[in-house]
Formats: C-alpha cells, structure tokens, sequence
C-alpha cells in the first residue's frame, strides 16, 4: 500500500517542525503480521527518515512480504542476516545493532525500536514526536499496547506511566548515548533495562495513554506456549533483580486472573527455579538497588503506606533560555513565569 493509497497524506519534519526520526524493526518468522506493521507505517502522517527492517534469519516469507513495499516507500531498508538456529533476545539485540549501522550520516533526533507483529494509528509517530517536542528532559517515550482478549498493558499490570514497552519503544537520541544502547541479554529484559536505566540517569520516560498499539502475537509466546512464557517471566525478574516481596505480590495478583492460579503460579515456580539455581544475573548491582528502590515505592503506594527516604534518580532540567531572550522579559512578568517554567523544565520526582 501507498501513502497515496491510504487517504493520509504525509507531513515533511521540516513544515511540522517536529524531531526527526527512523526506526529499526528486528523481525524473525513475522509473515505472519509484518503486513499489518508494513501497512500502519504506510498510513504515518510523519513518516520516518528511514526505516530499517532486519530480517533476522526467517525461514518464512518476512523477506519477501517486505520487498513489496520496497518501491513505493523509498525510506524503508530491508537488512537480511545470515541463518542461525537459535532464537533469543541477545540476538535481537545484534539484529537491531546491523539495522543501526545503516542510520550512520543521517542527522535525526529520535531513534525507535518497532516490532513486526504490531499495528497503529496513522498519527501515532507525529503524536510520540510532538511529546518529545514539548518536553527536552524526554528519553524514552510509546504509549500502551492491546492484544487479543480485551488486554491492555496499562490497565492489566502494575508497569505504571514510567516503563515504555520495547514492542515500541522510542529514544531521544541524547538518552540512547547516556544508556549505552541495549544490553544483549539472551533471557530478555532488553527494553527494561534500557529504560530502566534511563530513569536512573535522570531521564522522564513515559508511558502516554492518549494512543495504543496492538500487539498481535501474546507478548512473549514466541516459540513457546503461554505458561511457559510465565514461568520464564518469573525466571526474568529473579535474574533482573526483581525484590521478593514484589515478585510475591506480582504472583497473587496474576492468580486472580485468567487462567486463574496457574499463571501466577508459573510466574512463582520461574522466579523459585532461578533463585536456587543462583543464576547470574546481567545487569549491574547500581541498576538492581534503583529497580527495588523503585518497586518498594510502588508496593507502598498501592498499599497505601507512609513513604520511606532513599537515593534519588538525579534530576534532568531542560536546557535554560539563552540570556538575550531573559533581558526581554520586563521584571514583574519574569517574576511570574518563573514557578511555571520550572516546574516545565524540570522532571517529575520519581
């Protein structure tokens, strides 16, 4: 499809004013939905400088679904890997490392990581870029996601406003410097521990409600079945520090939901199995202390009890105006802008 085929015509980043941006979207056996990713980011009403899609290996037809968009989309890239038997996150990781490769020269302000197997509105990139315009302390931005079921991320979980789920994940450019990029870690928590780490050097990462995507395949299930992926879960939160009061709460909670006890039960056996094991966990002991500093904020507020002190994340300020434009303001209205823009200017305690 066209973008003169969807009835939404594009916007230039020059006219809208707003930061440029290109995306990377690792994909592996996604024939299945890449279609749908392919045909919402044909109908953007700001489409990307470039678009990199890495095919990672499939032994399906991803590859070819996506050289038929190759003609009518100039900024879209098509990047084919070399075989590999294994399936894990380190390698979408190398994945997404080749499809940023290919964004060497380009001049742009915000980097995406996009999933093959999602889909969304035509003005979802425009509204995530306008947020990042309005606010200079955002490093990492998306919005919530749907599956199958009536699930939505942000009203079935406790992630809270602050996480940003990786299946849309965007980064200033700044931030992604200051974090290091993603960890290749083979048992997952890529996209936590990149925004995760964002907070902790001082970053506002945020979650807006406003917009949604849909997530076609059960997050996490790929290549195995829906108690595995939970009980691969909890394995996850021991290996990423994840506080065992937390987790214990986490597990009576997904019991209440369906299918009732099994789930949180298997998130429970995951996160018991790897604390026997001692598995080594792939983060550094400075990330696992602000992550419990951060559930134990949380665990208190939903309980309703009375906050404790601790370190802080510090705080990123907007840049300050230049000095010729502070000489214009007349004394009594610089006096009464001042409370208002810092609290613009400055990021939200966390």
């Amino acid at each position: 499809m066209s973008l003169a085929s969807s009835g939404v015509g594009p916007k230039d980043h020059a006219t809208t004013k707003l930061p440029r941006y290109v995306l990377i979207t690792p994909a592996r056996n996604e024939a299945a939905f890449i279609g749908k990713t392919l045909d919402s980011m044909a109908r953007q009403t700001v489409p990307p400088l470039k678009w990199v899609i890495v095919d990672d290996a499939s032994t399906d037809d991803t590859a070819a679904i996506v050289e038929r968009y190759l003609p009518a989309h100039p900024w879209i890239e098509l990047v084919q890997r070399p075989p590999r038997k294994e399936r894990h996150f380190a390698a979408k990781v190398q994945a997404f490392n080749a499809g940023l490769e290919r964004m060497a020269g380009l001049d742009y302000d915000i980097l995406g990581n996009l999933d093959a197997d999602t889909s969304f509105g035509p003005d979802h990139f425009e509204f995530l870029l306008a947020r990042f315009q309005a606010d200079p302390t955002l490093g990492v931005a998306g919005t919530p996601f749907c599956e199958d079921g009536g699930y939505r991320s942000d009203r079935d979980t406790f992630a809270g406003q602050a996480h940003v789920s990786g299946a849309c994940q965007m980064f200033r450019r700044e931030c992604w410097a200051d974090i290091g990029g993603y960890l290749a870690i083979p048992g997952g928590g890529i996209d936590w521990s990149a925004v995760t780490t964002a907070r902790m050097k001082g970053w506002t990462t945020r979650c807006f409600s406003e917009r949604t995507f849909h997530h076609h395949r059960k997050i996490g299930t790929a290549g195995r079945g829906p108690l595995a992926a939970a009980f691969a879960y909890g394995a996850k939160d021991y290996r990423l520090g994840g506080h065992p009061l937390w987790e214990a709460f986490r597990v009576a909670y997904r019991m209440t939901r369906r299918p009732y006890l099994l789930d949180g039960g298997a998130v429970g056996a995951g996160y018991l199995w790897a604390w026997l094991r001692r598995e080594p966990r792939p983060v550094s002991a400075e990330l696992v202390r602000f992550h419990r500093g951060e559930q134990m904020a949380k665990l208190r507020a939903l309980l309703r009890l009375p906050a404790r002190g601790g370190p802080e994340a510090p705080r990123r300020t907007a840049p300050a105006p230049p000095p010729t434009a502070v000489a214009e303001v007349r004394p009594a209205a610089a006096a009464a802008a001042t409370p208002a823009a810092a609290g613009a200017a400055t990021k939200e305690p966390k």
